[in-house]
């Protein structure tokens, strides 16, 4: 099965001047299309834009919920050889405790998802993408 990683950026929220590029909603479009295009020449597909809540402090005591416009991009899960599990059981015999492979359970790793999303959401995620 297809593993897929997940990078979530913040929307641009204004436009940019850009040559040829005149009035505020084509310079908006022309700052989300530069967004994208930088995306994709890095493997990145985009998925969906989204709006969500964030709960941010007002003062010391009180907070308030503002609404966060973030853009999701996609790609296959590329592994890379320090977080890559061994695809077989086998453990050399110096390792072996026992004859339980887990005894060594110090160099057992989890995802950067495990306990903790990150900046940019689970990196490493078993659905498929939808949409085209």
């Amino acid at each position: 099965m297809t593993r897929y990683e997940y990078k979530v950026i913040p929307a641009p929220s204004k436009g940019r001047k850009a040559p040829g590029v005149k009035g505020a909603e084509a310079r908006f479009a022309h700052s989300i299309q530069e967004v994208m295009n930088d995306m994709a020449a890095g493997g990145w597909h985009y998925q969906r834009a989204d709006i969500l809540p964030s709960t941010e402090r007002v003062g010391l005591t009180s907070s308030q919920t503002v609404y966060r416009s973030v853009l999701v991009f996609f790609r296959p899960h590329q592994p890379d050889d320090a977080t890559t599990a061994p695809t077989d059981n086998t453990e050399p015999e110096d390792r072996q405790e026992d004859g339980n492979p887990l005894a060594h359970n110090d160099e057992i790793e989890f995802g950067d998802d495990a306990d903790t999303p990150g900046e940019h959401g689970p990196e490493s995620h078993q659905t498929p993408p939808r949409g085209p």
